[in-house]
């Protein structure tokens, strides 16, 4: 079912839901940016007020979010921080000061000064989309990905420019796309995306335009506006900005507050639950809840406001799949690193201009493909919905959404209540995660290879086992392929059970797949995590990474068949 689905998608065109650009909620809600803005932050204000009444308990608040970001300024300030940052955290505490001692218990110059702060938060933190450089780089984007995804024929510099395979022909879109299509055009959704790359944001601005949907708001970590060119181009697609060395309440609450306002209007959005790249190549087990709670509570706010005909918000989960991670080397040893502390020992010797040189020949001669599978629409509280957004039980019976904010007949704001089904949401969306993540050969040889050596050192723990040399691990190829017969014969029957998906080429003939597979895994690595010696025999050349694509498959229970 899942190939002709495949075939069916590949190459297809679809038509715009929303023909004219003026008429998309991002580019609405990018006319109304100044008025978006006050409303933020008035709101941001109201909720922490709510929370911390009195000028004490603001003042208290202030000075804390004061002295937190004069240390941020003096440890990890980065380009693109204002260069006003210093004198306006200093006016801050000097206000503050100037309140706490006053001895008038008015509030209300307290609440002004936290006003100031929020806004100018707010301000850092809106996206403003402009439809002239959105259609720029999303040709940009189509070149780049164009290029990454059709080397091993370049011939002459021109070739370069030119593409034997369309990306439709190369990165994959399976899974729920008519139900997403249709859904856009009932309620608001958002995508939530697995996330290993710094390229995820690019490809999945890609496959919303491809599959003829409008521009969606999405956060981007405020690093990546240190480089201008990134910056111009994300501050006028809808980016909102999302700082990650801000820990103080008034900035989490504002940006809690943006995306909430955001969907409420309509916005389609798309946010990383786990937060950041996963350093371990794993697939999240564990989401961050605020941006996630945002939808809880937008939704809730709809329902109160929207007695006819609510406008429903739609959670698609979605799982990124590649043969490769650019930065999978740095990830994961940023991972051990964490994880090992004074066990793990970094590889001394970084690659010099010598390996950029062959790295940048890998790039442009090396083809490859990139997977993207769409999982089933969820509601706000983790139920799945059909086509036309209705919410289903286990049963498949159409129920209420609504119900579950009433309380004694009415809607009620519960802030412990919307923290469960927060909460809830996460783990449907972790296990819709493992159920459509779609296996790769590359990620199957690379799960079998580091199991079976691990099998060979049984008496090392992780970091011993990686602090062994590479000339110790060495696989007989009839060894291996009987082994990977058993596990991929176990990924079928996972399959048939609805517990996980795969590539339609993992189906092809052993010897073909494990050989595509090895050549895959980590294509455009100087060193290969897994390869074939003189032999014939299985190998690795980069223990790290080949854990690291290991770790794709873990969670299945897959070792016990090796």
């Amino acid at each position: 079912m899942e190939i002709l689905e495949e075939k069916k998608n590949k190459n297809r065109r679809y038509e715009p839901i929303l023909e004219k650009i003026p008429d998309w909620p991002v580019y609405l809600l990018s006319k109304q940016r100044k008025s978006f803005i006050e409303e933020v932050a008035e709101k941001t204000v109201d909720r922490i007020v709510t929370t911390k009444p009195g000028k004490k308990a603001i003042l208290d608040e202030l000075e804390s979010t004061a002295l937190k970001e004069q240390n941020r300024l003096k440890r990890n300030r980065w380009r693109v921080d204002p260069k006003d940052e210093p004198k306006f955290w200093s006016d801050v505490k000097a206000k503050t000061t100037a309140l706490s001692t006053d001895g008038n218990d008015d509030p209300e110059q307290a609440r002004a000064l936290l006003k100031t702060v929020v806004h100018r938060y707010a301000n850092e933190i809106a996206g403003d989309f402009r439809p002239s450089y959105y259609r720029l780089a999303r040709e940009i984007t189509e070149f780049w990905f164009a290029r990454l995804l059709n080397g091993a024929r370049i011939k002459k510099f021109g070739a370069f420019f030119r593409s034997q395979y369309t990306l439709r022909d190369k990165i994959h879109v399976v899974g729920k796309v008519r139900m997403l299509r249709k859904l856009a055009s009932k309620g608001t959704i958002i995508i939530v995306p697995t996330h290993f790359s710094n390229i995820d944001s690019m490809l999945i601005g890609w496959v919303i335009h491809s599959l003829g949907l409008p521009a969606f708001i999405y956060g981007a970590g405020l690093n990546l506006f240190n480089i201008k060119i990134f910056a111009y181009f994300m501050n006028s697609l809808g980016a909102y900005k999302v700082d990650r060395r801000k820990k103080n309440a008034p900035y989490l609450e504002t940006l809690k507050m943006y995306s909430n306002l955001a969907i409420q209007k309509g916005a389609h959005s798309l946010f990383f639950p786990g937060g950041t790249r996963s350093r371990s190549g794993m697939i999240e087990k564990q989401l961050k809840l605020g941006l996630l709670g945002t939808a809880v509570e937008a939704q809730r706010h709809i329902y109160s406001e929207q007695s006819e005909n609510p406008r429903k918000i739609f959670i698609v989960p979605v799982t990124l799949n590649y043969h490769f991670v650019l930065e999978a080397p740095d990830l994961i040893e940023d991972y051990l690193q964490s994880k090992g502390q004074d066990r793990y020992f970094p590889e001394k010797e970084k690659y010099g201009s010598l390996e950029l040189l062959k790295f940048i020949y890998k790039f442009s001669t090396t083809g490859s493909s990139i997977s993207v599978s769409i999982g089933r629409a969820l509601d706000v509280l983790g139920n799945y919905v059909d086509e036309e957004g209705n919410s289903l039980d286990s049963k498949k019976q159409i129920i209420q959404a609504r119900d579950y904010f009433v309380s004694n007949g009415k809607i009620t704001e519960d802030p412990q209540r919307d923290n469960e089904y927060t909460r809830l949401l996460s783990t449907k969306i972790v296990g819709e995660y493992h159920r459509i993540n779609r296996v790769f050969g590359s990620h199957l040889v690379a799960f079998i290879a580091f199991v079976m050596f691990q099998r060979m050192h049984p008496k090392l723990d992780l970091f011993g086992l990686l602090r062994l040399p590479e000339e110790d691990f060495e696989i007989p190829y009839d060894q291996f392929r009987e082994t990977f017969k058993k596990v991929r014969k176990e990924i079928y029957n996972l399959k048939e059970k609805n517990k996980i998906n795969y590539a339609s080429h993992l189906k092809g003939e052993v010897e073909e797949v494990i050989r595509r597979g090895i050549d895959n895994v980590g294509i455009f690595h100087l060193k290969r995590p897994l390869l074939r010696n003189k032999a014939g025999n299985i190998v690795t050349q980069d223990l790290n990474l080949l854990y690291y694509y290991h770790n794709r498959l873990v969670g299945y229970d897959l070792e016990r068949y090796i």
